[in-house]
């Protein structure tokens, strides 16, 4: 009888501390979006470099590419570079409205 009751005092101590921990491991909402928002800010600056290196890249192998037409005599040369250009802006530009946007 009393092993009985023991065990059922056990359970009871058991899913208390079970409840206990959960209550203790909970965390404010509001913190945890902070924290997160803290973080993106941080690498924000580091993306936009990264995107203006990109796109220099890319300006270089379009200028290749463009100028490699050009000597060919390809009668598209023009459409070429223009989406070439056109994609260089596109990524300053991004970068440039992002931090804009978000303010930072």
């Amino acid at each position: 009888m009393k092993s009985n009751i023991k065990s059922k005092i056990n359970i009871v101590l058991f899913f208390c501390l079970l409840a206990l921990t959960f209550a203790a491991s909970a965390q404010d909402g509001n913190s945890g979006i902070q924290e997160a928002t803290n973080k993106v800010k941080g690498y924000f600056d580091t993306g936009c470099d990264l995107m203006y290196a990109i796109g220099a890249v890319i300006g270089i192998i379009g200028a290749v590419k463009v100028y490699s037409k050009w000597n060919g005599g390809e009668p598209d040369t023009n459409k070429v570079a223009a989406a070439w250009f056109g994609s260089c802006i596109f990524l300053v530009v991004v970068a440039t409205v992002l931090k804009s946007f978000f303010g930072i």
